[in-house]
């Protein structure tokens, strides 16, 4: 039987079970997918425990938006669209994505290349997609000067390296011990905590055009408001619900303002992207922790410290 992790209650990662679920049946243009691996983001933690609102709970729910795996059934409408079983997929959206099987919508799906595994490939969608997102939305350039505060996680490592491909200067914030491997990604980095306002200006002594708070703290926004003096070139991913109260730009973080169609798009163009160029060894996706998909409550327990260099996985 396949299963599932799920929760039928909010509270700490001790309410996730790994239960059995029906065998899954496609619509018309939708798939069926045998998931490989499940990328694990923090946004999965924070709607378990209530940080984030969610529709109330009225049964067990799934839980999770990105996987990669092979599809399994194909539904007739999709089969016409040129999707077969055997297809490798990379899975953006999807609903309860911590599973061994998960139904698809087909405008969910990259195609997988050759050259990528599947834990790379399940680490792409929402970091890579939110970082590129942001980027373009801020419309990241030569000649610009970006600090990134939270260069080490899943998304500060994919901004860096969007960032720098498209000809940006790149100052990053993160612990000491992560420095070497920013530095390796193309950014300079510096340690957040008092003083950063200084030690970004003696990083940057051209100065810093654009910020992006990734990390969720007031010192990330102060600091870039008081270094870049086009406030509408300072955001958040994090604090989205207090952006109007700090007059800057927020993209997801709570914030109340929904993605653009345009910025939806965006989102999904940099799955494929990132996915060719990580298949050739152009674009590094570190994984910091797997864990067995059982393991889901320790793989919560570990994204919630708020320090994990790179992304988490689940293996079915």
């Amino acid at each position: 039987m396949p299963h599932a992790i799920q929760y039928d209650r909010l509270g700490g990662p001790e309410v996730l079970e790994l239960r059995e679920t029906p065998y899954a049946v496609p619509a018309a243009g939708e798939v069926v997918v045998d998931v490989h691996a499940v990328g694990v983001n923090p946004i999965d933690w924070k709607l378990r425990s209530g940080k984030r609102s969610s529709p109330e709970l009225d049964g067990y729910r799934g839980i999770g938006t990105d996987a990669a795996g092979v599809v399994s059934a194909v539904g007739d409408e999709a089969r016409a669209h040129g999707w077969q079983v055997g297809d490798e997929v990379i899975v953006a959206g999807a609903k309860g994505a911590y599973a061994t099987e998960i139904v698809a919508r087909e405008a969910s799906l990259t195609r997988k290349p050759a050259g990528l595994s599947w834990e790379q490939a399940a680490a792409i969608p929402v970091p890579v997609g939110t970082a590129y997102q942001v980027l373009r939305s801020l419309a990241v350039g030569e000649g610009d000067t970006l600090l990134w505060h939270g260069g080490s996680g899943a998304v500060g490592q994919a901004a860096i390296q969007l960032a720098r491909r498209v000809g940006a200067q790149v100052v990053a914030t993160a612990s000491e011990h992560n420095h070497a491997h920013l530095r390796e990604l193309g950014a300079i980095p510096v340690t957040y905590g008092p003083g950063l306002e200084e030690r970004v200006r003696e990083a940057a002594p051209g100065g810093i055009t654009v910020a992006v708070d990734g990390v969720g703290t007031d010192e990330a926004i102060e600091v870039s408001k008081a270094l870049v003096a086009d406030h509408d070139r300072v955001a958040t991913i994090v604090q989205g619900a207090r952006a109007a109260d700090f007059g800057i730009r927020a993209w997801g973080g709570g914030s109340p303002v929904p993605l653009t169609a345009e910025e939806q798009a965006w989102r999904h163009e940099a799955i494929g992207l990132v996915a060719d160029l990580a298949a050739r060894g152009e674009f590094v996706l570190e994984i910091a922790h797997r864990y067995p998909l059982a393991d889901a409550a320790e793989a919560h327990r570990q994204s919630e410290t708020g320090h994990v260099r790179g992304k988490i996985v689940l293996l079915p």
